[in-house]
């Protein structure tokens, strides 16, 4: 039977994160996951590293807003009709976490995270040799309405609050970063601290292979087989039982599997997402992820092509796709960019685990020793890695945690 000092149970970027960071404290660690490194949620996603994100996503806030996403009309939004019992619990908690004061709270309290997000992938980024999948080209924010754009007031103030830099900018000003795009929009942010990602899987893996070279081993092995042995944990895997005193659950949206018949009971929903790869027509290109607000989609230069990611759908985490937001979203992006081709020939999904106030859980597990939770981190997983790698290493090894991590207790929930 094999031991070690720390088992991570996931190797998406999170758990690779936080794998990469325990063994950087000089700790033996194990990765473990049933599939390969970084294929899962952290492959698809819009390569943003937000650290200039400031307010979280909200509940619809007018009844027309409402009205469209329940009458299946809105490109943003999307669910399944029956799963609607399952979720409308979160959904009426997401709904009180969205008003006006606590989503100024909300932000506040997950500030030290983003704050530190791009210094902290930087750092693994030069070790791991993967600087060459960065850009440091920040990303910009279309507004087709006057009036949404208007109503930013709020985020601006946070900004200044929080010493980000912002441009607003008009159709003319927009179009000089980014000549391809089309003139369907009335203003813009460019956000120039932010950085992206060409390739996050060969990002994953850069970290993989860092944490291997220091001596990390990464086996295959289904979390569910987590059991209590003496006064630690024993997971099962293809090259035979590991023990260790410390586990760190990864899992994404599948940790629930493995915590509920644990008794933790978490409020974690998932926000399905789907992405596509397309060719630009002739020339026209992007320097920089591109979100066009109001429709709800992300347009960003990747290795792969041109990739549209659609907003969020509320479905059973396991249930077949259903792509229609694509439907609803493609006159609009086209519009806005000259879309060719696709560059793939497979939709991807992905599922986003949330907690109805946009925090993670980061932290020790209630009631079991020496169990440890890096979950929920919503759309900002890629953001959020390499961060809460560090934040966990910080309370695993009992040093001082470089913030305080009481906003991202588990307890919190009750």
């Amino acid at each position: 039977m094999a031991r070690t000092d720390a088992i991570v149970l996931g190797a998406g970027i999170v758990g690779t994160s936080i794998a990469l960071h325990l063994i950087k404290r000089g700790l033996s660690v194990a990765l473990v996951d049933r599939a390969g490194i970084g294929e899962a949620t952290s492959y698809g996603n819009s390569g943003v590293i937000e650290g200039s994100t400031i307010l979280p996503p909200a509940f619809p806030s007018t009844l027309s807003g409402l009205l469209k996403v329940a009458l299946k009309r809105a490109s943003d939004a999307n669910y399944h009709l029956s799963f609607l019992p399952q979720v409308a619990p979160w959904l009426l908690a997401f709904r009180a976490a969205s008003s006006p004061k606590r989503i100024v709270e909300t932000a506040r309290l997950n500030r030290p995270l983003f704050a530190r997000a791009l210094s902290e992938h930087e750092t693994l980024m030069q070790e791991s040799g993967a600087e060459r999948y960065l850009r440091r080209t920040g990303w910009v924010k279309l507004y087709r309405s006057a009036d949404v754009f208007a109503a930013l007031k709020r985020e601006f103030d946070l900004a200044g609050e929080f010493d980000l830099p912002l441009e607003t900018l008009d159709t003319a000003g927009v179009q000089a970063l980014e000549p391809s795009l089309r003139p369907v929009f009335s203003n813009g942010v460019f956000w120039p601290k932010a950085a992206s990602i060409s390739d996050p899987l060969a990002v994953t893996r850069a970290y993989a292979a860092r944490f291997a070279k220091l001596g990390g081993v990464t086996l295959t092995g289904d979390a569910r087989s987590l059991h209590r042995s003496g006064s630690g944990w024993r997971v099962e895997t293809k090259e035979g039982g590991l023990d260790s005193p410390n586990v760190v659950v990864a899992l994404g949206p599948w940790a629930p599997d493995l915590l509920e018949p644990m008794g933790i009971r978490l409020p974690m929903a998932f926000k399905r997402g789907y992405h596509r790869h397309f060719r630009g027509e002739g020339n026209a290109a992007l320097a920089r992820p591109v979100v066009d607000a109001e429709p709800g989609y992300l347009i960003t230069p990747m290795a792969q092509g041109i990739r549209l990611t659609t907003g969020a759908e509320f479905a059973p985490r396991d249930a077949p796709p259903t792509p229609v937001q694509f439907d609803r979203l493609m006159p609009k992006a086209r519009a806005l960019f000259p879309l060719g081709e696709r560059a793939d020939d497979k939709t991807w999904l992905g599922s986003r685990p949330c907690f109805p106030d946009s925090r993670p859980v980061i932290g020790a597990a209630p009631g079991q020793k020496g169990l440890w939770l890096a979950i929920g981190h919503a759309h900002w997983g890629l953001t959020l890695g390499p961060v809460t790698g560090r934040l966990i290493a910080d309370m695993v090894t009992g040093t001082t945690p470089f913030c305080d991590p009481a906003a991202y207790r588990a307890e919190r929930f009750g």
